[in-house]
């Protein structure tokens, strides 16, 4: 029976962690921030004004991109974004729920560059026939939120320091205002009592408890919420009164699925390899249920494997929680070499592209630490290689070489196309912004890394 119990616990982990896992990132931006994001109250945006540096302690955060990020919590009723005008400038707000999936998608893929208004309403909510000052009358896009609480991650594209002044513009336009007006403020996160001893495990469940009831998941998913019944997952009673069986099964359940997930994010195997890149095209394609403005309701896009289904998710939370579907933009990543070896700052690599990624806005490719997924430090303060970079040098051919090296190269073309590296461990990722068909159908792949010394 204590077996059963901790299997039991070991795979509602793999269930909760991206519920848990985001939530405490909610609550994290909403009382100390997230790195250069100040932090903001539920509604209100909190905006980047640089691009992100090693000092945002934020898991795989890009440098491509300044970053507008709200909290919302619908509680209170609909609440009304406008989105400015942007032209041919690359933006995406994306919509992400309490459980990590992607619902709705708005800017330059989703919507264009125009201005526009949208109604973000809670689950369940039924428009007021009566009402003629509700904003879907004045042509407002209804966006329905599958949780009462969720995220807006948007995204502007930034061609330097000199560019910043026009995305602080756009961003200082961008709005939320509450259609009811209420002196009451949001309700924001239950508050989870966490455990006297301290218990890591412990805790993570209490959290993954309460926050469940508050933000239910999709009704396919609630039998699995239900199995952990015999957890005290599902009931009003706290962990920290549960019968010691169950506590210690919580805790032997939680190292066994922590370890688990470390192990498929380390090996990989979640995603489909190719010269050593991790395809992760389609590693945000849980969401089945929820389908808003900019979303492709396709089984294409749609990952339905109930024996994997949980496991991918926890996964991308993991390794980069609030990224986009694979049709926003494409994020392959490596931990190895062409012969299979371990990426590390103990040797030189290279990488060559040619072609060079086929994008309808831009690519990039990003280096990051291990374990964290942080930005590297450096002298050079550059984070990634992209074709924005200023000062890189194409092959004859038209291709790039990438150097990626702890210490700069003495080649002039190697040091211009110079990414560095850190001492330990690293992983880097490529990042293309509105991938184009070749890259969407699997035709355009990626070279292996080389490594030169």
């Amino acid at each position: 029976m204590a077996l059963q119990l901790a299997e039991l616990a070991s795979e509602a982990y793999v269930f909760g962690f991206p519920l848990v896992f985001d939530l405490e990132q909610v609550e994290r931006f909403t009382t100390t921030g997230l790195g250069s994001l100040a932090p903001a109250p539920f509604n209100v945006f909190s905006h980047a004004r640089t691009l992100a540096g090693p000092d945002d302690r934020f898991v795989s955060i890009n440098n491509d991109t300044v970053y507008s990020i709200a909290q919302l919590d619908l509680g209170a009723g609909p609440v009304l974004l406008s989105v400015p005008e942007a032209s041919d400038r690359y933006h995406v707000l994306q919509f992400v729920d309490a459980w990590t999936n992607n619902f709705a998608y708005v800017g330059t893929r989703a919507t264009g560059g125009h201005a526009g208004d949208y109604l973000l309403v809670p689950p369940g909510w039924q428009p007021d026939a009566d009402d003629a000052s509700d904003p879907e009358g004045d042509g407002a896009t209804v966006i329905r939120f599958p949780t009462r609480v969720g995220t807006i991650v948007g995204r502007w594209a930034v061609d330097g320091e000199a560019d910043l002044p026009a995305v602080h513009a756009l961003q200082d336009a961008l709005t939320l205002t509450p259609v009811l007006q209420t002196l009451a403020p949001p309700e924001g996160l239950p508050v989870v009592e966490l455990s006297a001893g301290g218990s890591e495990a412990l805790d993570f469940f209490e959290r993954l408890r309460v926050w469940s009831q508050a933000f239910p998941p999709a009704d396919r998913d609630r039998d699995a919420l239900d199995s952990y019944a015999a957890l005290g997952l599902t009931g009003a009673r706290p962990l920290g009164e549960a019968p010691p069986e169950v506590m210690d099964a919580l805790e032997e359940g939680y190292a066994a699925g922590k370890e688990a997930l470390l192990s498929a994010m380390r090996s990989g195997k979640q995603m489909p390899e190719v010269n050593g890149w991790l395809d992760t095209l389609h590693v945000f394609d849980y969401n089945l249920d929820f389908f808003e403005i900019g979303t492709i309701d396709s089984p294409q896009w749609k990952a339905d494997d109930p024996r994997t289904r949980y496991a991918q998710r926890a996964a991308a939370a993991l390794g980069g929680l609030w990224g986009n579907h694979g049709y926003e933009a494409s994020y392959p990543m490596t931990y190895t070499d062409a012969a299979g070896e371990a990426l590390t700052g103990e040797h030189v690599y290279t990488l060559r592209l040619h072609p060079t990624p086929p994008v309808g806005a831009f690519w990039s490719l990003t280096m990051y630490d291990l374990p964290e997924f942080y930005l590297v430090d450096n002298e050079l303060a550059r984070y990634s290689v992209g074709d924005r970079t200023r000062g890189i040098v194409y092959d004859d051919d038209g291709g790039l070489t990438i150097t990626m090296s702890t210490t700069r190269p003495s080649d002039p073309t190697a040091a211009a196309n110079w990414l560095p590296a850190p001492k330990g461990a690293f992983r880097p990722i490529l990042r293309m912004y509105a991938p184009g068909a070749q890259v969407l159908d699997g035709h355009y792949l990626l070279p292996a890394i080389e490594r030169a010394a």
